[in-house]
């Protein structure tokens, strides 16, 4: 796997447990304490890697060949929570199928 690649893949997951940590500190927040330090930790960490997992997308997209619709369902799993590892999963089943199809070798016959 390309090095592009697999820092799309860490990004992905480092994002959305950013949302983790970022609803959890709302949920802290606005129900339980009314303390906002959660929020306050994990609001700039979600934002770094927010524009981070952005940057990756446009990276994998450059390795892997992404299509500009593949491209823009990428950006757009940036915003729900937990999206960027669903997309993460489905980029990586498909580039792996293509791959497998490109690297295999043509059947030929013998007669």
């Amino acid at each position: 796997m390309p090095p592009a690649l697999r820092m799309f893949r860490y990004l992905a997951i480092a994002e959305a447990c950013s949302w983790a940590g970022l609803l959890v500190g709302m949920f802290f927040k606005y129900v339980v304490v009314g303390n906002d330090i959660g929020v306050k930790i994990f609001g700039p960490i979600h934002g770094a890697l927010f524009v981070a997992y952005v940057v990756g997308v446009f990276l994998a997209a450059r390795v892997a060949g992404w299509r500009l619709g593949t491209i823009v369902l990428g950006l757009v799993c940036a915003i729900p929570p937990f999206t960027s590892i669903w997309f993460e999963r489905r980029a990586f089943r498909r580039y792996g199928a293509a791959q497998t199809t490109a690297t295999e070798a043509p059947v030929t016959s013998r007669s």
